[in-house]
């Protein structure tokens, strides 16, 4: 599943229990937050959470989900005025690292709960991969038809680009310094870029 599921986004009670969610993975992470608690925190039954998500692997999902898309929202607002693609690439992969790190609950979850987040980001994170690589493939696709680039099919390409990228956001050390965005400028016009071409 690419997207958080069409009910839950029209569904005001399963907004809030996700809005619930979202704070009570924030304040106390994963590992100390129970299906009861979120129920609380959205002033919902144990019964009504357990009936729109089914278990806690579920719920944690979709608020990444979530966030996942708010940020999509974000990162087009940030690279839509930049005016080739390859500037796009450079320019999100920058602010992709830069709101991972500083988001208060992914960034959070890396810092304080790495091995309990992994597995969402790696063998459990299919649907936040799939989403994010349907972003790009989406962008990439616009960008052939724009800039009269070669009809090749670009998910290949936007799958790896997203895979570098979460490399980077689960182990940051290395020869880049990360952090400095330059340098992660620089890292992306070298390597990242070029792959449009490939």
């Amino acid at each position: 599943m690419s997207t958080v599921r069409q009910t839950e986004t029209e569904d005001p009670v399963a907004r809030r229990i996700l809005d619930a969610a979202l704070e009570q993975f924030t304040v106390f992470g994963l590992r100390r937050s129970s299906m009861d608690d979120v129920a609380k925190r959205a002033g919902v039954s144990r019964v009504t959470v357990y009936r729109r998500f089914q278990n806690k692997d579920r719920l944690v999902e979709q608020t990444l989900l979530r966030e996942n898309s708010r940020f999509f929202q974000r990162l087009d607002a940030v690279v839509a005025s930049l005016p080739t693609m390859e500037e796009r690439v450079v320019e999100g992969f920058v602010v992709a690292l830069r709101h991972t790190r500083a988001h208060p609950l992914f960034g959070g979850l890396l810092r304080l709960e790495p091995e309990v987040v992994l597995p969402y980001m790696t063998v459990n994170g299919g649907s936040t991969l799939a989403a994010t690589v349907e972003y790009l493939t989406g962008h990439l696709r616009r960008a052939q038809q724009v800039e009269g680039r070669p009809d090749d099919d670009p998910r290949p390409v936007a799958e790896l680009m997203v895979r570098v990228a979460v490399s980077f956001l689960l182990n940051p050390a290395g020869c880049i310094e990360m952090e400095d965005e330059e340098q992660a400028r620089a890292f992306a016009r070298r390597y990242l870029a070029p792959l449009l071409h490939a």
